[in-house]
């Protein structure tokens, strides 16, 4: 009987130790997140000094310098019409689907000064 214990116990610690490493590997949620708007933080930086609000007439807006067609073709319209009027957060969202589809390359000058490409 004590034998089967043991074999039980074993098994539940086994079953523990494989969930947390599989845990420790994913990681939370949160810390993917906050590397990005670390990433994010330093593009802006580069196109626009960091402002997020910026919109100096040339064409491009907000902290990662949108065109009007990109910031309307992928859902920035749902949030301001120009970029500038959205949050820091709202730009992400659409500058992360810029980034799926395009890839750094969406800001050619810039991924490459600070090393995304």
């Amino acid at each position: 009987m004590s034998e089967m214990r043991m074999t039980r116990a074993g098994l539940l610690m086994l079953l523990t130790l494989l969930v947390a490493s599989a845990l420790s590997v994913v990681g939370p949620a949160s810390s993917a997140n906050a590397a990005s708007g670390r990433v994010w933080d330093r593009l802006a930086q580069c196109e626009s000094g960091g402002r997020w609000h910026i919109n100096t007439g040339n064409g491009y807006y907000g902290g990662l310098q949108f065109s009007g067609s990109t910031w309307r073709g992928y859902g920035g319209g749902k949030f301001a019409r120009f970029a500038h009027r959205a949050t820091k957060g709202e730009q992400i969202r659409v500058a992360e689907r810029v980034q799926n589809s395009q890839g750094w390359r969406a800001w050619p000058a810039c991924s490459d000064r600070i090393g995304l490409r």
